[in-house]
């Protein structure tokens, strides 16, 4: 195989790994998966999610994720509009999200925001180094609750 084509498919192959971590990101704090969350990290990586709490190191980044998953015991991201620079074994993007959180003190609120990303390939293993929330708005839904549906957002079935 030439170095062209090698080169050329293992961007492709680095822009779905990176893909697949931007979506167990989502998949870990919607299904309270910590087991997952733990996978998506180097051990020195940062998450900064500004009000709802800043980590460095995995073992901050999974104590911060207990305590954000026990105020908002039900979370859903929808990640978007991923713009992702891989170069060699690094790599940057910009992620849209927005979000329906249930949170037990302010109730049910719609996030919006954007994630600036840094991405590492150690060992053929891509992984957050560091994760960076900016929040554009959070609105409170008043009134909100689901009618139907496996989730009842503090409602009684």
């Amino acid at each position: 195989m030439s170095r062209e084509l090698e080169a050329r498919l293992d961007a492709i192959e680095s822009r779905f790994a990176i893909d697949a971590l931007i979506a167990n990101y989502a998949e870990a704090f919607d299904t309270m998966n910590l087991e997952l969350l733990a996978t998506l990290w180097h051990p020195e990586s940062r998450l900064l999610l500004g009000a709802n709490g800043n980590a460095d190191g995995l073992d901050a980044i999974l104590a911060q994720a207990r305590i954000n998953m026990k105020r908002m015991p039900h979370m859903h991201h929808w990640m978007a509009n991923a713009l992702i620079t891989v170069e060699g074994d690094n790599g940057h993007g910009l992620v849209a999200a927005d979000c329906l959180f249930y949170d037990v003190d302010q109730g049910t609120l719609q996030v919006s925001g954007q994630y600036r990303d840094l991405y590492q390939r150690r060992e053929g293993r891509w992984a957050f180094l560091e994760r960076t929330f900016t929040m554009h708005y959070a609105t409170p839904l008043q009134n909100w609750h689901p009618i139907t549906g496996t989730e009842r957002f503090g409602l009684p079935a």
